[in-house]
C-alpha cells in the first residue's frame, strides 16, 4: 500500500480508538508510526535516486518493460540497503522486539506503535511478489504472499473511498458523542 494511506489509515484507527478510551492516543504519533516502514526503508533511495538524477541527468539502474524492481545485478549498494532495511522495518518480529524495548524503557506500552503493526499486517495482502513483497516472517522465514498489487487504479480509489468513509464515519460519531454531552 503507499505510504500516505498508511499513515491516513492509522490515523483513522488513533481515531477510532479514541472514541472509547479514557486516555487517548496522540494521532500524530499514530500516524508517524504507520509511515515509519517505508520512510525507513526507502528514504536514503528516494534522496539518493533523485539527487542522482539531479546532477547527472540520468537513472542509476535501468528498468526494463514488464518489470518493476531493478534486476537484483544491477542494483546499487544504495538499493540494495533498501531491501534490508525494507526486510526489518516490514517485519513482525522486529516490531515485536523494538515494541517491547520501547515498552521496557517508557515502563508502559506506546500504543501509538500500533500503527507499525497495522502498517505490515496492510502491506502483506496488498504487495505482490513484482513489488517488495512482505517479508514480515523475517529473518525467521522467507515466506511471503503474492498479494494484490496496491498500485492499480480501482485499488487506490477503493482504499481512498473507505478511508475517506472511515474519517466520516468517525468524525460523525465524535460530532453525536459532542452533541451529548
Amino acid at each position: 500500500m503507499d505510504v500516505f494511506s498508511h499513515g491516513l489509515w492509522a490515523g483513522a484507527g488513533a481515531r477510532a480508538l479514541n472514541l472509547k478510551r479514557k486516555k487517548p492516543l496522540r494521532v500524530w504519533l499514530a500516524i508517524a508510526w504507520g509511515l515509519f516502514p517505508d520512510v525507513f526503508a526507502f528514504a536514503l533511495s528516494f534522496i539518493y535516486l533523485n539527487y542522482f538524477r539531479i546532477t547527472a541527468g540520468g537513472t542509476p539502474f535501468a528498468i526494463r518493460p514488464g518489470e518493476i524492481e531493478p534486476p537484483v545485478g544491477e542494483q546499487s549498494f544504495i538499493l540494495r540497503l533498501t531491501h534490508h532495511l525494507y526486510d526489518a522495518s516490514h517485519s513482525l518480529l522486529v516490531f515485536l522486539i523494538v515494541f517491547s524495548l520501547v515498552a521496557w524503557y517508557f515502563r508502559r506500552p506506546v500504543w501509538e506503535m500500533g500503527g507499525w503493526f497495522l502498517h505490515i499486517l496492510m502491506d502483506i495482502p496488498t504487495h505482490s511478489f513484482a513489488f517488495f513483497p512482505t517479508p514480515f516472517l523475517w529473518p525467521l522465514s522467507n515466506f511471503m504472499v503474492d498479494g494484490t498489487r496496491w498500485g492499480t487504479r480501482i485499488f487506490m480509489l477503493t482504499n481512498y473511498s473507505l478511508l475517506a468513509v472511515a474519517y466520516t464515519v468517525v468524525w460523525l460519531v465524535d460530532k453525536s458523542r459532542n452533541k451529548k454531552k
